[in-house]
């Protein structure tokens, strides 16, 4: 299975939109279309600190990876969140998912990020899988007060 990882373009939002809502929808979220639209022209503006990428199978767009630069108090480097990753159903397990992850930690390297980081929730047992060959478990819960 051949598979390209690529930052998007203005030109992938009908391939991007498609496996959005389906991340959305695995996720049981609903979130409003004004929202996603905004998502998308941050991805664009190369001001935002906001980046997508996909991967690609034979023309077809079968997986995302949303990821965010942000500032520290801990070191000079701007960390880097990998905030979305998501692979079409029936292909998860086959490789893709890492290769989203690495092509994220390569664009975190090239910025000059001193780490990528990311949450997943706990019923996402398959996917720990793969996080816990490529990556190690900070021991850190998160809490959140949402407005």
């Amino acid at each position: 299975m051949s598979i390209e990882v690529r930052p998007i373009s203005a030109a992938d939002h009908a391939a991007w939109l498609p496996l959005w809502q389906g991340y959305l929808h695995f996720y049981k979220a609903e979130i409003a279309e004004a929202t996603s639209a905004v998502t998308w022209q941050r991805f664009l503006d190369p001001a935002e600190p906001m980046h997508a990428a996909l991967a690609w199978q034979d023309g077809r767009a079968v997986g995302l990876v949303h990821f965010i630069y942000h500032r520290s108090c801990w070191t000079v480097g701007d960390y880097c969140y990998l905030q979305d990753l998501f692979v079409a159903d029936g292909l998860r397990g086959g490789g893709i998912g890492r290769q989203l992850i690495e092509h994220v930690y390569a664009q975190a390297r090239a910025a000059g990020a001193s780490r990528v980081h990311w949450l997943t929730h706990e019923s996402n047992i398959d996917a720990m899988q793969l996080y816990e060959r490529i990556a190690d478990r900070s021991g850190f819960l998160q809490y959140r007060k949402l407005f």
